[in-house]
């Protein structure tokens, strides 16, 4: 890709190789059409996953970590979080987020996409869960998802590729409570294979899905899609840190300036361009693209590129049980998940809801973070004695709340922090509404309820886990109306038609669920169309 090259200019150019780009490479690439991706990371490194070593757990940390700004690779950039309540985690690399990803696969619900017709609050999303169905099934069978159809929370669908993991005995437990207390629950789908598919092995069961999966069982898209896309045609450059879009006199973007590793500038031309570098990542790049035609960031004439962060605060409730539950092990992954409390109740004082995913808690070390266990230190004199209360005999609820668009929680460029590369790097100005603060709670106290039916006999809160940013949403809205929205039912900016936004920014509300499954599906839809209708689209000359 270095500037002169004799190589014919890409149809297509796509900022990032995480789901979003991986999915709309292989649908672009289906059709024929030339594809370039530029990727700022590396291929992960497996031979760093030591889930099958004795020394894991003290290393997992090291190559594994989520947050960037602890990671500190090559490929990374800083994030100034001091004005936020959630740190952001994510993950540059071929692959992006899937890579340390838990592989929950939760579709949104129907409810979802009309938040404002139900409730009065926020928007509803330009589409509905009837359009976007036929591309979650699609989808699901690309990534290896596994799971159980009837789900009687979710309209009828088709069953899913593989059977759903073990229940185990903790989720055999926590399902039987539920039964008796009359809860939902059901066995959760997860982008984890249950035996081997495709390009993917079977789980072993290690509970060590965030830190490298050496079995090659979960389904990230390094794994799924990239091997196939390369044999497609479609061009993967790796290393390239890119910093700016450059528009020409018509308002069309003409490419992507980045840098590779040496510090050298290049400059890829396109007829389209797609951005798929997350919710943190996109908007930092409209911003870095301002000139004298989109003095405010590109395609930003709403005022709205990196407002209305959503970040999904997290908590989390572990259960204490006399008997051993083998929560060492399982995929995490989750063993099942429950909607009970999912929709608005509007006696419970707040909208909205929450997805719990049950989980193990992990090994020896994990039973002394604050990941799952919040502020709650077992250090000191009894440091054995707890040690061993927690070791296998826990169980955890990982509540997922839905966060409501606001436009003061925003991205924004920093105006003294840079990258490696001098270019500005984001700032976060997040706090957490009263909103979200309510159904926290509401959620932390029936997920107690929900363990203590299960037989705990103590339950251990962490209300907001600060660490747990993985889900980045809402940037760059998706709307009809392009003066209250960054782009379109499409993903197609309104002020630069050749321009497109496939990831999570385009998010008007950010459900209760994990996004991966709705992100793919989208970027899906959106590459489709552009497929469609691609002789009608205009392109930079």
């Amino acid at each position: 890709m270095a500037s002169g090259s004799t190589d014919p200019d890409p149809d297509v150019l796509i900022i990032g190789a995480g789901p979003t780009g991986a999915v709309a490479a292989k649908r672009c690439a289906e059709a024929g059409m030339r594809v370039v991706v530029l990727e700022q990371g590396d291929w992960p490194d497996y031979s760093k996953a030591r889930a099958d070593h004795p020394d894991f757990e003290l290393t997992a940390g090291q190559y594994w970590s989520a947050n960037p700004n602890r990671r500190k690779a090559m490929a990374d950039y800083p994030i100034d979080d001091a004005d936020s309540d959630i740190s952001a985690v994510l993950y540059n690399a071929v692959g992006g987020g899937t890579v340390i990803y838990a592989a929950h696969w939760q579709r949104n619900m129907p409810s979802d996409f009309c938040v404002r017709t139900l409730d009065g609050i926020a928007d509803d999303w330009p589409l509905t869960y009837e359009d976007i169905e036929p591309f979650y099934d699609r989808v699901e069978r690309d990534f290896g998802v596994s799971g159980l159809a009837g789900d009687p929370a979710f309209p009828p669908g088709k069953d899913l590729p593989l059977p759903p993991a073990p229940l185990a005995k903790m989720g055999r437990r926590v399902a039987k409570a539920h039964n008796e207390l009359g809860w939902h629950w059901w066995p959760a789908p997860n982008a984890i294979a249950t035996r081997p598919y495709g390009p993917l092995g079977a789980c072993t069961q290690r509970a060590t899905c965030m830190w490298g999966c050496v079995e090659g069982a979960k389904g990230s898209v390094d794994r799924t899609h990239w091997p196939e896309n390369v044999k497609r045609g479609v061009r993967l450059v790796t290393g390239a840190r890119v910093s700016r879009l450059e528009v020409n006199g018509a308002g069309l973007v003409t490419g992507a300036a980045y840098f590779d590793r040496s510090g050298q500038e290049h400059f890829p031309k396109a007829a389209v361009t797609i951005l798929g570098a997350s919710g943190i990542g996109t908007p930092r790049l409209l911003l870095l693209s301002a000139s004298a035609r989109f003095p405010n960031g590109l395609a930003n004439s709403s005022g709205l590129v990196g407002r209305r962060l959503m970040m999904h605060p997290f908590g989390t409730v572990v259960g204490l049980f006399e008997e051993d539950l083998g929560s060492t092990h399982g995929l995490w992954g989750q063993h099942i998940h429950s909607l009970q409390f999912y929709e608005t109740d509007a006696a419970r004082g707040f909208v909205r809801g929450a997805k719990w995913g049950l989980q193990p808690t992990g090994g020896p070390l994990s039973m002394t973070r604050s990941y799952p266990w919040g502020d709650n230190p077992i250090l000191g004199p009894n440091f054995h004695r707890d040690h061993c209360k927690r070791l296998g005999h826990s169980a955890m609820w990982g509540i997922i709340c839905e966060d409501l668009p606001e436009d003061k929680n925003r991205v924004v460029l920093d105006p003294v922090l840079k990258d490696s590369n001098g270019i500005p790097a984001p700032k976060l100005i997040y706090r957490m509404s009263e909103n979200s603060r309510g159904l926290l709670q509401f959620h932390l106290a029936r997920a107690c309820e929900s363990l203590q039916a299960a037989g705990a006999y103590e339950t251990v809160i962490a209300p907001l886990i600060r660490e747990t940013g993985w889900h980045l949403l809402g940037t760059t809205k998706m709307g009809n109306d392009p003066a209250t929205s960054v782009v379109d039912a499409w993903g197609r900016c309104h002020d630069v038609p050749n321009l497109f936004v496939c990831d999570g920014s385009i998010w008007p509300t950010s459900s209760g669920m994990n996004p991966t499954a709705t992100i793919a599906a989208m970027a899906l839809r959106c590459a489709e169309h552009l497929v469609e209708n691609r002789r009608e689209q205009k392109v930079a000359a």
